[in-house]
């Protein structure tokens, strides 16, 4: 067996990142496993865990790669010339993002993300960022909403967007004269929908 290469820290890392990547292109999180992960970068398990503390913590930081691919995905949408056409490009986006990292996607959502400390507080301020670009839009559309109401809805539209994207991977959305209904046209009309119930809002007194 050949010796474990030597690695600096930084270096390991963009490898174990390019490595989770490969993986998860074709496979599972769960398929995934510590010792896998070490033989494909050429060292051992236990220098992985002394430089992520945990495997829990290495996939931590995947899912801030996840969400700073979204967000590169996100970023130039936001030029959209109307906040009803950013809203769509936004949730379409989002749409496409979990299909094409399907695997990416279900190990953002489908694994606990970090509790505390560093890594909490950096996967809550990307989080947080992406929100805020919603937000914003919507009380562009409607300025009549204030901050508290512009942040319920951006998670509301999130929620109902985030619903359709999972229920459309998992072919769960049923069928209309024997084919399936697609889930970008079940987008575009829930932004309609909501966008039309914003228009017509009252302005406030």
């Amino acid at each position: 067996m050949a010796r474990p290469r030597q690695h600096a820290p930084e270096a390991l890392h963009a490898q174990v990142m390019a490595a989770c990547d490969a993986w998860l292109q074709e496979n599972p999180v769960h398929t995934l496993s510590l010792r896998a992960l070490a033989r494909e970068v050429g060292c051992a398990p236990s220098t992985l865990l002394k430089l992520y503390g945990s495997f829990n913590n290495l996939l931590q930081h995947v899912n801030i790669e996840t969400l700073a691919h979204l967000r590169e995905v996100i970023e130039p949408l936001t030029s959209e010339a109307t906040p009803e056409q950013r809203l769509t490009a936004l949730a379409r986006a989002y749409w496409q993002f979990a299909q094409r990292d399907a695997y990416r996607w279900q190990l953002l959502f489908d694994y606990p993300l970090a509790q505390e400390g560093e890594l909490d507080q950096r996967q809550s301020d990307m989080i947080e960022g992406l929100f805020l670009r919603v937000e914003a839009t919507l009380k562009e559309y409607q300025p009549a909403l204030d901050d508290l109401e512009a942040r319920r809805l951006a998670r509301t539209l999130w929620g109902s967007v985030h619903g359709l994207v999972l229920l459309g991977l998992n072919e769960r959305l049923g069928y209309w004269q024997g084919q399936q209904l697609e889930v970008g046209e079940l987008l575009d009309q829930l932004l309609r929908t909501i966008l039309a119930g914003l228009r017509t809002r009252p302005a406030k007194t």
